[in-house]
């Protein structure tokens, strides 16, 4: 697959949402909220997650399987547009501050151009989005086995060339406070199944405070993700963790999403126990639809943003 093909390969659906296609896959954008905890213990979603879904034929595919049959001289392009995919259709929601998270793995780029290429595709997604890069969030996972040295490289480029960073997984493998201070990200998101697990005794509560506390001294924001209990939530705001996202706050959705529609930008939610139900958009909705079963006014573009018509 070469740069051109697989953006030839950006389909823009009728709802305005965003996708693509690899070979026999379809694949599409899941977007998650994280919401902060504000000082008087309001809810309001500060940022989304891109969450890539899968597809062949009628039959969903999880995305460990899916990458697992991608060529590897494809890899770098097919993460490339699924970030892509998530910028676009994060700007579709016309979100004046959400962040969008996309996910990273430095060590698909072997050279500095391979980079520069991959910034300057982003920067253009951005733009089309409507977004400055403080609102783009390059997650990096603690599973993704990058050198310490790689992954400071990569988040001293990202910051100066605008972007935020966050490490995801924090609290799996070798993770300590003196690496994240020699990365420098902004966020630290931490492993899902770690706090679950800490949150649920009394001496690993008392060591997610400390944590915290010190994380926040070093102007480093942690996440807590996976919360699938309200109780969990509760214990996130007495330990004053400032962003939170999770199943009892809202489920993933197909974009574009109704968040619009369930938490508007302009009203903050009073707590974490408002009535979300699951839309058809959910990620537990009918497994997805392929492009050529698609409705017919679904339409191929060649720029960002800019729908084409079939007989073009």
């Amino acid at each position: 697959m070469t740069q051109r093909s697989i953006f030839a390969n950006l389909v823009r659906s009728e709802d305005g949402a965003f996708s693509t296609a690899y070979g026999p896959f379809v694949l599409q954008s899941a977007l998650q909220p994280i919401f902060r905890l504000t000082s008087d213990h309001k809810l309001e979603i500060d940022a989304l997650e891109g969450l890539v879904r899968v597809s062949r034929g009628e039959e969903p595919v999880s995305p460990g399987e899916f990458f697992r049959l991608v060529s590897p001289a494809d890899i770098a392009d097919v993460d490339s547009i699924s970030r892509t995919i998530h910028i676009l259709n994060t700007g579709r929601l016309n979100r004046a501050r959400a962040r969008i998270f996309v996910k990273f793995h430095p060590g698909l780029f072997r050279t500095p151009s391979e980079m520069r290429q991959e910034v300057e595709r982003i920067k253009l997604a951005a733009h089309e989005a409507g977004f400055g890069p403080e609102r783009i969030v390059c997650e990096i996972s603690e599973k993704s086995g990058a050198a310490d040295d790689i992954v400071v490289a990569f988040t001293e480029q990202m910051r100066a060339i605008g972007f935020q960073v966050a490490i995801d997984d924090y609290g799996a493998g070798d993770s300590d406070l003196a690496r994240l201070k020699r990365i420098r990200p902004h966020y630290a998101k931490f492993d899902a199944s770690w706090v679950r697990d800490f949150l649920d005794n009394s001496a690993g509560f008392a060591l997610l405070r400390v944590i915290v506390r010190q994380m926040l001294d070093d102007a480093i924001e942690p996440i807590f993700e996976g919360l699938e209990e309200t109780w969990q939530v509760d214990l996130c705001k007495e330990l004053g963790v400032p962003l939170i996202q999770g199943y009892a706050l809202a489920r993933p959705e197909l974009a574009p999403t109704t968040f619009n529609e369930t938490f508007p930008e302009s009203l903050l939610m009073t707590g974490p126990t408002a009535q979300i139900e699951p839309s058809a958009s959910s990620a537990y909705a009918a497994p997805l639809q392929p492009h050529h079963t698609r409705n017919s006014s679904a339409r191929p573009v060649r720029a960002f943003g800019r729908r084409q018509s079939a007989g073009d």
